[in-house]
């Protein structure tokens, strides 16, 4: 009989005594079961601290430049006053009265030969339009880099009804470069001065200009501005239409050496006196324009 066991007793049930069953428990969990052990962290040197806050700046400033450097570059016009001046300056040719630009009466104080005196009545201010037809063909294939966007001219007459002059305002489509490059190559090459540069006059009808075209054309100015967008031209000649065969440019008319028949007769004074004139005009009005409160 095996004396580990013992009989049934009545009714089923087993004697409460004897050896029980053994009992398996769930091992223990290690601690790297439920958490992982953290390294430990050492001090930060301070020159490593101080390495990496100058490597931050010097990335932020490069970044900072470069986006200054892609403004400039995608501004041409870092200069708002210019880029005003130059839109005030191309519109003024329908938005200044005509009186404001080609005064009825201008003085000359001191633009004469000698230092003398002179008055210009203006005779009549031609219908704005293109440039085809008012300047010779290879005048306005020299002015074709900056456009032409309208010509304005108007003739005077001097006080003594002895000279004609006939004096443009030639509003270009050209930005601050291209009136530059066009001054520039003016300067260098001499063009101001060439005979076959020069502009045509603005006859009026029944006055002393009715007979000012190509032939009585007697000496000349040109001069391209860099602060507004205007080509400024004058022409002179006698009033009686008499011809001249040698036209003489102003700057060289107006020599104390110069013995030609427009020198003598004052006739380059009298292009570059009215076209200085009508410059300092115009100059003027576009400030006011561009300096007006908002």
């Amino acid at each position: 009989m095996d004396l580990g066991t013992q009989p049934p007793r009545p009714g089923g049930s087993a004697a409460p005594h004897g050896p029980r069953p053994p009992h398996h428990h769930a091992p223990a969990e290690t601690p790297a079961e439920t958490t992982t052990r953290l390294r430990p962290v050492r001090a930060r040197h301070p020159f490593r601290a101080a390495a990496a806050a100058v490597c931050v700046v010097l990335g932020l400033g490069l970044i900072g430049g470069a986006a200054t450097g892609s403004w400039f570059i995608s501004d041409s016009s870092a200069d708002p006053a210019a880029h005003s001046t130059y839109t005030e300056g191309r519109a003024a040719w329908h938005s200044v009265p005509v009186d404001t630009l080609f005064p009825r009466t201008l003085k000359g104080e001191g633009a004469g030969p000698g230092s003398a005196d002179r008055t210009w009545t203006r005779l009549a201010a031609a219908p704005d339009s293109g440039c085809a037809a008012a300047l010779d063909p290879l005048l306005l294939k020299t002015l074709r880099p900056a456009g032409c966007t309208r010509l304005l001219r108007a003739t005077y007459r001097d006080a003594t009804s002895s000279s004609v002059t006939t004096v443009g305002l030639l509003f270009t489509e050209g930005d601050t470069d291209a009136m530059r490059a066009l001054s520039t190559r003016f300067t260098d090459q001499h063009l101001d001065g060439r005979a076959d540069l020069m502009p045509r006059a603005y006859a009026v009808k029944d006055t002393a200009a009715a007979g000012f075209g190509d032939k009585q054309r007697a000496s000349w100015t040109v001069h391209v501005l860099t602060e507004v967008p205007v080509v400024v031209f004058a022409v002179s000649g006698f009033a009686d239409g008499r011809t001249v065969s040698t036209p003489q440019p102003a700057a060289e008319a107006m020599a104390a050496n110069a013995t030609t028949v427009a020198a003598q007769a004052g006739l380059g004074h009298e292009a570059k006196g009215l076209a200085d004139r009508v410059e300092r005009g115009l100059r003027r009005t576009v400030t006011d324009l561009t300096e007006k409160p908002e």
